[in-house]
């Protein structure tokens, strides 16, 4: 595993880390299974990763609980990163921004991880009643404490006209970094995480020249597009129900199959290379898009942990990205 140092205290990770993301939440209940997901820690760990990226609200708290049985025995090998800012409503998210419940929340946050530090604290979404300035603050303080290493940023939706950090007509992030310009006048931002992909580039073309001017890292989450860049997706194959593929736009069978141009173009470019799959090209591209860029692929299956872990050996010929380049780009949008 190579690996890249991110933000202004050096921070040093293997150049594709781990979303931990889909073995507790988001995805189909039916297929978490708790010791399955233990060895794709595990295994991404043998192979060098070392970023493994969670939040409080995955489960909620049971994602947490699970990365702290890891940290138990290997606390040497992770860097850990977690988020701050929402809560699991009735119905819907909701975000929370207030001083004190970032304190408790990162105690809590340190009790279930079984570690005494976060080394990377995220702000997953700024409270719209909480000025971004007072709850970056609380963060900032946690630092001091040495209960956190460092801050990131998740940028929200980037084509949400209205919400705040998110996008404009025309400027999409242009809240991002407005939240962006407010918070680092405070405290040092090491990282931004946004969604980042061949499937989805807008984080690449917005973010990134704002993050390398700073030597910021860009944590590239859902980089194989939620599966679809893996090739492995079937228009019309169908989702659970409560997979949130299956009410998606990008997702109905008409869409996928208009996007198939995408992962077929993938496939012919890793049959150059012995042993490649389409899944590790796409990987392999976002390490080309810049020395910040680390990808953080989601997976509970320890077979993909080890093959997105590799891919930061592929080496990409410049005929590879000519035709990546040359690939149309995707219907729809995940916003």
């Amino acid at each position: 595993m190579r690996y890249r140092t991110v933000g202004s205290g050096a921070l040093r990770v293997g150049a594709i880390g781990l979303g931990c993301m889909p073995m507790s939440w988001g995805y189909t209940a039916s297929e978490r299974n708790g010791r399955e997901s233990l060895r794709a820690v595990h295994a991404a760990l043998d192979e060098g990763a070392t970023l493994l990226d969670t939040a409080d609200v995955y489960g909620p708290f049971t994602n947490e609980l699970l990365l702290g049985r890891v940290l138990r025995e290997r606390r040497a090998d992770v860097f850990v990163a977690t988020k701050v800012g929402l809560l699991v409503g009735e119905h819907h998210m909701v975000a929370n921004g207030r001083p004190g419940h970032v304190r408790r929340a990162c105690d809590a946050s340190l009790r279930r991880l079984r570690t005494d530090v976060i080394d990377l604290y995220q702000l997953h979404r700024p409270d719209p009643e909480v000025p971004v300035e007072e709850t970056w603050g609380a963060m900032a303080e946690l630092v001091a404490a040495g209960k956190v290493r460092a801050l990131g940023v998740c940028a929200p939706d980037p084509a949400s006209p209205g919400r705040r950090g998110g996008g404009v007509a025309g400027r999409p992030y242009a809240g991002t970094l407005e939240l962006l310009r407010r918070v680092q006048q405070i405290f040092p931002v090491s990282t931004v995480q946004a969604e980042f992909s061949l499937w989805s580039p807008g984080a690449g073309e917005a973010l990134l020249p704002w993050c390398e001017a700073r030597g910021v890292g860009l944590l590239a989450s859902m980089p194989l597009g939620s599966g679809f860049l893996t090739g492995t997706l079937t228009p019309g194959g169908g989702f659970e129900p409560d997979d949130p593929r299956a009410h998606h736009p990008r997702f109905t069978a008409e869409m996928m199959a208009a996007n198939q141009v995408l992962p077929a173009g993938l496939r012919r470019v890793a049959e150059r290379h012995p042993g490649a799959t389409a899944a590790g090209v796409a990987l392999a591209w976002l390490l080309t898009r810049g020395r910040h860029v680390i990808p953080i692929p989601g997976t509970k299956k320890e077979r993909w942990a080890r093959e997105n872990c590799r891919a930061a050996g592929l080496e990409l010929t410049g005929e590879d990205l000519r035709e990546l380049a040359e690939l149309p780009a995707a219907r729809q949008s995940w916003n």
